[in-house]
């Protein structure tokens, strides 16, 4: 008796055991292989009981399988659809509805209106349900202020120029004042590095107050290539205007084989539209394109500033004169080619501006192809 007793502990445990082996041999998967038998059996006509017999598989293992591949074509497990999102379709569309007709509102926001319907949630939740809908957090960019008048002239702008030959477009040079600061451009700088190495000075970059001074620019080019550039010197008026117009347009013009049969494009600045430059330009006989206000995006220009300006402080100029220097030499190099599909891809800024029915649209599009 005494050995039984001693015995039974013993036999209980291995019971236990043999339930706990029992559980994980059903929670285990079938292999790939074997549920791919179980198919190929259902297909050749056994039923589930001779199938569960041959493979030693639970009958309803077997079902299961036959009924997800009818279903699915498959018997590989399938996407599960975790656990159900605690913002209901109506919660969604609300989310929605507030952030596109708001794009500025703030996750704080809507999670207070999800409040006031009766749904509390975190923030992070409304977020991922925003960007499942294609609805990202993102940098506002900064355009010109646009009233309705300026909405008007621009619309008005491209649908007439959008009749324009390419030769037109060819012989106009193109004009724009643009600062430039000694270390202004705004771009990122990535390094490699350790943790805690942030503030080792080969992993910064160095900045100065004020960007340390700046010039400012006065440029022009055409189809033909890029035209002169000057430095302003001290502020800009209507007289220091009318004298770089002296020095540098006709002087242009000549260089870019345009001779006197060109069409001068400048904005609405003061010092452009004062009554002093306009009788200059109307006694030197010089045409000029009607410009709409507010249209920086219509001056192919900016894409030629922004390229003399990358490729300007990748060189590192240390002092003003050296900045002025390499914006010149930079300035010179830009290509011909790079111009003139500028220029050929015009018409792709008023189809923008018209698409846009007058709105603000890319400042920077990509040059056309010349034809």
């Amino acid at each position: 008796m005494e050995q039984n007793r001693k015995t039974m502990p013993s036999e209980g445990l291995s019971s236990s055991h043999g339930c706990q082996q029992t559980k994980v041999m059903k929670s285990k998967e079938l292999s790939e292989d074997l549920r791919k038998k179980v198919v190929e059996k259902h297909r050749d006509g056994q039923s589930y009981v001779a199938i569960a017999s041959s493979l030693n598989v639970p009958k309803s293992t077997v079902a299961s399988l036959v009924q997800k591949w009818k279903r699915h074509g498959t018997t590989m497990n399938l996407r599960r659809t975790g656990r159900p999102s605690k913002i209901t379709a109506k919660g969604k569309m609300k989310l929605l509805r507030e952030a596109r007709a708001n794009p500025s509102v703030t996750l704080e926001d809507l999670k207070k209106s999800l409040q006031g319907a009766g749904t509390n949630v975190h923030k992070s939740t409304i977020s991922r349900t925003l960007h499942k809908e294609g609805l990202y957090g993102r940098v506002a960019k900064k355009k010109p202020y646009l009233k309705k008048q300026h909405l008007k002239a621009r619309l008005q702008y491209a649908t007439t120029h959008l009749k324009d030959t390419p030769a037109m477009w060819e012989s106009v040079i193109w004009s724009d004042e643009t600062k430039i600061e000694l270390f202004g451009l705004n771009t990122k700088k990535y390094v490699w590095r350790k943790a805690n190495t942030a503030d080792d000075p080969a992993h910064t970059i160095p900045t100065m107050k004020h960007g340390s001074g700046s010039i400012m620019l006065w440029g022009c080019f055409s189809s033909s290539g890029p035209g002169e550039l000057v430095r302003v010197q001290g502020i800009m008026n209507s007289a220091k205007y009318i004298d770089i117009l002296e020095k540098n347009l006709f002087k242009s013009a000549k260089s870019l084989n345009l001779g006197r049969k060109f069409t001068f494009q400048q904005d609405n600045d003061p010092k452009h539209t004062a009554r002093v430059t306009q009788e200059w330009l109307r006694k030197k006989k010089v045409k000029v394109l009607h410009w709409p206000s507010q249209s920086p995006d219509l001056n192919p220009i900016g894409n030629m500033g922004r390229d003399l300006k990358i490729a300007v402080h990748q060189r590192s100029p240390s002092n003003l004169t050296q900045l002025e220097q390499y914006c010149k030499e930079e300035w010179a190099k830009l290509s011909k080619d790079h111009c003139a599909k500028l220029v050929a891809g015009y018409p792709k800024r008023l189809e923008a501006v018209i698409a846009a029915k007058g709105a603000a649209t890319k400042q920077h599009i990509k040059p056309g192809n010349v034809e």
